[in-house]
């Protein structure tokens, strides 16, 4: 995971699209909201905010 991340920033880095860091990181927090809203009891709370 940490190489990817890696590529990731290097890849970034070069190319100066910074732009697309604020977009992974909304991908990655709405991909954990869902997994954490399939088994929990935070679940009905979760629902509520879309």
């Amino acid at each position: 995971m940490g190489d990817l991340l890696a590529d990731l920033w290097a890849f970034m880095k070069e190319r100066k699209k910074f732009w697309l860091a604020p977009i992974i990181v909304v991908l990655v927090l709405l991909g954990v909201l869902l997994v954490l809203a399939q088994g929990s009891a935070v679940a009905p709370f979760i629902y509520t905010l879309f």
